[in-house]
Parts: structure tokens; sequence; C-alpha cells
């Protein structure tokens, strides 16, 4: 879920960032981006949770890993 997603959803549940002032919306754009954060980590933590369940096969494991990475990778841009 992206930033743009859930001020998306926000909008269709009748938020409408024209009546609040820019500290609310930004206050707004904080929450969107931390509620991005934590679904973020909670996919890269099933990888983690995969990668663990191969500990003798590196074949498994090392994709799992490079996925929980890249997800991790996407919040830091």
């Amino acid at each position: 879920m992206t930033r743009d997603d859930i001020i998306k959803m926000a909008r269709e549940a009748g938020f409408n960032p024209v009546s609040y002032t820019g500290a609310n919306l930004e206050l707004f754009e904080r929450f969107a981006a931390l509620v991005a954060a934590h679904e973020r980590e909670a996919c890269a933590m099933e990888a983690d949770y995969e990668a663990a369940r191969w500990p003798y096969a590196p074949e498994c494991r090392g994709p799992c890993e490079e996925i929980a990475k890249a997800i991790r990778a996407r919040g830091e841009r």
C-alpha cells in the first residue's frame, strides 16, 4: 500500500483536504507514510519468515532474503 493509496482511500471515506489547514494535511500525510512503512515491514517480515524455513537450502532461502531486502529498500526512496 502506497502513500497515494492511503490518501485515495481517505478521500473515498470522506476526508476533504481542502477543508483542512496545511498543518492538518501534513499530519495526515505523515500518518499515511507511517501506515505505508508498517505495511512494507509486514511484507518484508513474511519474506524473512519464508527464508527462515529453508536454513539448508540456499537456492530457496536466497530469493526470499532478496525479496525482503527489496521491500525494505522501497521505504528508503
